[in-house]
């Protein structure tokens, strides 16, 4: 079981700097903020400070980056006669990506500020936005233009560009890596000895279709001279006979291209050619080896899972990922194994709900290298307290391996939920 935790009514921040220091991440770029028509009052130009944080620095293709868009200081001025008051102020902004992932982040920020002086400048605010990562590599973040909308007496934005002739400067960095892919080629053999140019029948699976498969023997890292070759079919799988000869072959083999790799080929299945005649001099003995059939179990890494913050009134969705957890199949048997989750409904200050319906998740699943069997995610979508499949993987004639399955979850949160945290329970079941 996890606990998940999702809080509303505060913006992100990033910890403080010591004093007399710069805060990484922080720069200073010129900008132009023209008042609006209806203030009559001259644009503002000068140094805006801003800072962009992320909430995963070393994120994976596919998953959801939170960006925080920090402007310590604005040029520009309170665009009322008087004093603005408290909470009318609604920041909106752009974060401009380049390198490995081009685009724009549009951030927001929650109405929150405190009263403003006539004439002085309007005050710090802190913007918020998420996006996907969809390239491997290094992608820079620049802080863009910004708006600043006032709602006193009056609907007044203030628009605060970078000066055209500077380049937006360098305020974070990520640099994300592509999903593992795993090779799913195995080999499947009809029996596992037979006297010298007795066929075997091969099953040759986890192939594209269509492709040119080589099914051969091997002594150790040699390939012997049995071989045959095959088409796999629309499902990926090529069925032949191999007429084993060479005395010398101690395992079969299958491969796409001109020769074995790693990434191209299956583990080698274990066989054994028994000689018909051995001499008559020579003395046998039978060697037996036992493989010990183990069980189905899974670990998770961590305990809780923190869910991302969402502002009061606006609601939204807060991101999170359940964490690894890693199913091991040592059975043995034929049987497969399915990943259920469950989740109760959050609670918060006062007994307030949230349904559990409202988190959903995404589930990835990557089988470990020389795992028998295929590892399936459940479909994206709505876990809830009737429970979601994470992961499974299906009946064969010999299953078994390592998995290690993850999924991003988000929680839809209600407009003008009541600040504070909300909690649920999460519970995984395998079978």
């Amino acid at each position: 079981m996890a606990v998940l935790a999702a809080t509303t009514g505060s913006a992100l921040s990033a910890p403080a700097a010591a004093e007399g220091e710069t805060p990484p991440g922080q720069v200073d770029f010129p900008t132009h903020c023209p008042a609006p028509q209806e203030a009559g009052l001259p644009p503002a130009d000068g140094p805006t400070t801003a800072r962009i944080t992320v909430d995963n620095p070393a994120p994976q293709v596919g998953d959801t980056v939170t960006v925080t868009y920090q402007v310590v200081r604005t040029p520009a001025l309170n665009p009322v006669g008087g004093e603005l008051p408290a909470d009318v102020l609604t920041p909106t902004g752009r974060i401009l990506l380049a390198g490995a992932q081009s685009g724009e982040v549009t951030v927001v920020g929650a109405k929150r500020n405190d009263p403003v002086p006539a004439g002085a400048a309007l005050p710090a605010v802190t913007m918020t936005g998420t996006f996907t990562v969809t390239a491997p590599g290094e992608t820079t973040l620049a802080p863009g233009g910004y708006t600043l909308h006032t709602s006193h007496l009056l609907d007044l934005d203030t628009t605060c560009t970078a000066d055209a002739a500077s380049a937006a400067p360098l305020s974070a960095r990520l640099t994300a890596t592509a999903l593992p892919t795993a090779n799913l080629r195995s080999v499947f053999l009809g029996a596992a000895q037979g006297r010298p140019g007795a066929k075997v029948k091969v099953t040759a699976a986890g192939f594209p279709p269509g492709a040119a498969v080589t099914v051969a023997g091997r002594a150790g890292a040699a390939e012997t001279a049995d071989r045959v070759s095959a088409t796999a079919d629309e499902r990926g799988t090529a069925l032949v006979e191999l007429p084993v000869t060479d005395k010398a072959t101690t395992a079969v083999i299958a491969y796409e291209g001109g020769a074995w790799t790693a990434g191209q080929g299956s583990g080698p299945a274990a066989y054994t050619v028994i000689d018909a005649a051995p001499p008559p001099s020579s003395a046998t003995r039978k060697v037996t080896a036992t493989v010990e059939p183990g069980a189905l179990g899974m670990t998770q890494t961590g305990e809780d899972i923190t869910l991302g913050a969402v502002p009061y009134g606006d609601g939204g969705a807060a991101p999170g990922r359940i964490g690894t957890v890693t199913v091991t199949d040592a059975r043995g048997g034929p049987a497969g194994w399915s990943l259920i989750g469950k989740v109760t409904d959050f609670t918060g200050p006062g007994g307030i709900r949230i349904p559990g319906a409202s988190l959903s998740w995404t589930p990835r699943c990557v089988a470990a290298e020389g795992s028998r069997s295929v590892c399936t995610p459940g479909s994206a979508g709505v876990v809830g307290a009737d429970g979601a499949l994470l992961a499974s993987t299906p009946d064969a004639p010999l299953v078994g391996g390592t998995f290690t399955i993850d999924a991003t979850v988000t929680l839809k949160v209600p407009p003008y939920t009541p600040p504070g945290a909300y909690t649920a329970v999460l519970t995984l079941t395998l079978s």
